[in-house]
């Protein structure tokens, strides 16, 4: 008996399954960080091969940092040219990058010195920096003295202007179509609640000023405002006096209390460091104060942010000594970081007197942290029991400079 062929398959009855893709993009995660070099013949004769460093940066999850050397990077050169480089900051291994360097003409004219990898097609591709501490720039980016007698260096001062490109490779897996959703306006709403006072039940009277609010917006956001309206004898009141705060700080209280941001006013700009002696009068600190007072940490943690901002050799122990007192941890440590690294300057100036009349406890909390800073270069402690003696009689600080790295 012949066997039978079977039928052949009826593709018609196979599922099809969808095709899938991906794409692969590689690109560029920019940005630019601008360092100022005040003081531009003071920094002359550190040396060759020392260097001013500016404040580390952020770019595509790695820091970096901008190297200007006065004297120049080579010794081959002697002094003939100034050098200056991009360096990796933080760790990282083989991370590829893209740079501009521009020396800003300060003359209005616009004549820059740039020295760039955008927009130019790059043979080799982008630059590879192997490890922290790798750096990528000129030895022989200007002749010294031709740029003491241009337009790049104004008022002693030269400008220069980074940008970082870190290239990045990643699987492209979105949709085609995508919603987009606006940020939260839940401040904006609370904020027209506090501005049109509708429904509010308890009036501040603050030196003769009325302020209207809700006590449960107040105690959801402060615990002391909640106890305060809730768990005694004010329970039922419909007016409390606020004593001890400006009308103009009860106000940009109020406003972060229902708009979780900082209000917009021009007394919030810090004082600058030729007045420091007001700091403490400024609508920033008197804020902080009050964030201390009603236990808004984030309130604090702004105003914390923004001084930070004025810290400067004349200002940081004033700072210093305000934040202490309003139990602002970060302002403090920034401050006593900056005044360790700066002592010499910082102990010559009006501000450290008030330090040492006002808050002697503070003193020995800024030796502890000037033993830290120099923790890799002391000996025995013998640096450490100099400093002590300085911080406690006065005595010669032209020892130390003003943080001179290399």
């Amino acid at each position: 008996m012949a066997e039978s062929t079977p039928p052949p398959p009826d593709n018609s009855r196979t599922p099809m399954v969808s095709p899938t893709s991906s794409r692969s993009v590689t690109e560029t995660v920019n940005s630019s960080h601008k360092f100022v070099i005040q003081g531009y013949s003071l920094a002359k004769g550190m040396g060759i091969g020392k260097h001013i460093a500016s404040d580390n940066f952020t770019v595509g999850g790695y820091q970096w940092a901008i190297y200007f050397y006065p004297d120049g990077k080579n010794p081959e050169d002697n002094s003939t040219y100034v050098s200056v480089f991009i360096a990796l900051a933080s760790e990282g291994t083989d991370v590829r990058a893209l740079f501009e360097l521009t020396l800003v003409d300060q003359s209005g004219k616009g004549k820059h010195k740039v020295h760039s990898h955008f927009d130019r097609s790059l043979e080799s591709g982008p630059y590879t920096l192997k490890y922290r501490g790798s750096m990528w720039g000129y030895k022989r980016f200007f002749r010294r003295a031709l740029l003491e007698t241009s337009d790049f260096l104004k008022d002693d001062c030269l400008k220069i202007n980074c940008t970082v490109g870190v290239v990045v490779s990643a699987i492209d897996c979105s949709r085609l179509h995508s919603i987009q959703v606006p940020d939260s306006d839940i401040g904006a709403h609370f904020g027209m609640l506090l501005e049109n006072m509708e429904g509010s039940d308890i009036t501040f009277d603050v030196s003769g000023d009325k302020f209207h609010a809700h006590k449960l917006v107040l105690a959801a956001r402060s615990p002391v405002f909640r106890s305060q309206l809730f768990d005694n004898v004010e329970e039922d009141k419909r007016e409390i006096a606020v004593l001890n705060l400006e009308p103009k700080v009860f106000k940009a209280l109020l406003h972060f209390i229902y708009r979780d941001t900082l209000i917009e006013d021009a007394e919030l700009v810090a004082s600058n460091s030729s007045c420091v002696s007001s700091v403490s009068d400024t609508l920033t600190a008197k804020l902080l104060a009050a964030a201390d007072k009603y236990e808004l940490a984030r309130l604090r943690l702004m105003c914390e942010s923004h001084l930070c901002k004025y810290i400067s050799v004349n200002s940081v122990a004033k700072i210093l000594a305000l934040a202490d007192y309003h139990h602002a941890a970060e302002l403090k440590a920034v401050c006593l970081r900056f005044a360790a690294e700066n002592l010499a300057a910082v102990m010559r100036s009006d501000g450290f007197e008030y330090l040492k009349e006002n808050c002697p406890s503070l003193q020995s909390e800024l030796l502890k942290t000037v033993a830290g800073c120099e923790e890799d270069c002391s000996s025995g402690g013998g640096k450490s029991r100099s400093v002590w003696a300085q911080l406690s009689d006065g005595g010669d600080t032209n020892g130390r400079r003003v943080r001179q790295r290399t």
